[in-house]
């Protein structure tokens, strides 16, 4: 046997959800976002986990001198990125499933697109996070369309009801403040991680323990290859989700965001108030939440990063870096799904 001890603190003081501190300004510095969002009381415990792997487990030897090297496997910041073959999932599984650990799954299904629920659904029940209790979180203004889907032991599904809108911008822009709120009401006492995904996706292949993290961010499938100059940033300095030309790590999809429940609720809380604050100013950033994500985790390193693997689209051809299709976002028609285009 051998392992190491993982510890990670996971209690924040003092959390103000008010945009009050934040309006007229759009030069605050984002450790004070922060600070302003931790939670008045510790949200959940101090966790210190060993790394334990069972005696007599076998897997092949890892090595320093073979693995991946077509693509890059760790941030300058040290953080890696989890692509197929960087990674040994016998071993990743028999350390943290003894862990006995909670995985809240956040997926908003509102309008028509809760047609895409059932696919998503059955999917995750064959590939993500097998073998883990999961909490399954369905955000709907259509409760009663909420398919039925077996979910095997130790998965469960709650349905909250919100309300619709006529602008799917709208919709993208209170993902934030329901989870956050969500988080507070709930999630944070049912859970240890959180993952907060798009509903008109599907799983392919194995989603597990190794995209776990303190804060966990996927690199967009549209931006991998490209230079920050062309990364579809919030470019106009009046937004909060400002980024000058000159600065950037990777575009990450909005489409995934992850980590520990109280990270995951520093981060919506941070992005909720500059939402807040580029409405009072009639700015809506250039691709809603996924600017104000950027923005935020330009600034707060992820701990994490996800290859393009956990995040691909259907209506794009599989490249040589890309090994496994993950969760893929389906093809679609948006003038029938969404209420405006």
């Amino acid at each position: 046997m051998f392992c190491f001890s993982l510890l990670e603190s996971s209690c924040f003081l003092g959390m103000s959800t008010s945009t009050s501190s934040l309006k007229g300004s759009t030069d605050i510095p984002v450790d004070e976002d922060v600070k302003s969002s931790s939670p008045s009381k510790p949200m959940v415990r101090s966790r210190v986990w060993n790394m334990v792997s069972p005696e007599k487990l076998l897997y092949k030897q890892p090595s320093v001198l073979v693995g991946r090297t077509d693509v890059v496997t760790v941030t300058p910041w040290l953080a890696s990125i989890i692509w197929e073959g960087t990674f040994d999932p016998v071993l990743v599984d028999n350390i943290y499933k003894p862990m006995n650990l909670t995985i809240a799954t956040t997926v908003f299904a509102v309008g028509k697109y809760v047609s895409f629920l059932r696919d998503f659904l059955e999917t995750a029940e064959m590939h993500f996070m097998v073998g883990f209790n999961v909490r399954y979180y369905v955000f709907t203004d259509r409760p009663q369309d909420v398919p039925s889907v077996n979910l095997t032991q130790g998965r469960h599904l709650s349905v909250i009801q919100v309300p619709g809108s006529n602008r799917w911008q709208e919709i993208s822009a209170r993902r934030m403040e329901i989870i956050q709120t969500t988080i507070e009401s709930q999630i944070r006492r049912e859970a240890d991680y959180i993952f907060c995904l798009d509903v008109d996706s599907k799983f392919h292949a194995r989603w597990g323990a190794e995209s776990l993290g303190r804060l966990v961010a996927v690199i967009h499938p549209g931006y991998y290859d490209q230079t920050r100059a062309n990364f579809p940033y919030e470019r106009r300095p009046a937004s909060m989700a400002y980024i000058p030309m000159d600065e950037g790590d990777y575009y990450y999809g909005g489409a995934m965001i992850g980590g520990f429940v109280e990270d995951v609720y520093t981060l919506t809380t941070v992005c909720r108030n500059r939402f807040a604050v580029d409405a009072g100013n009639s700015i809506e950033a250039a691709w809603q939440e996924e600017s104000h994500l950027n923005r935020y985790l330009l600034y707060n390193k992820p701990s994490k990063v996800l290859s393009p693997e956990y995040l691909w689209q259907d209506f794009k051809a599989k490249t040589k870096e890309v090994k496994v299709i993950r969760f893929s976002g389906v093809i679609k028609n948006y003038a029938e799904v969404r209420p405006n285009v």
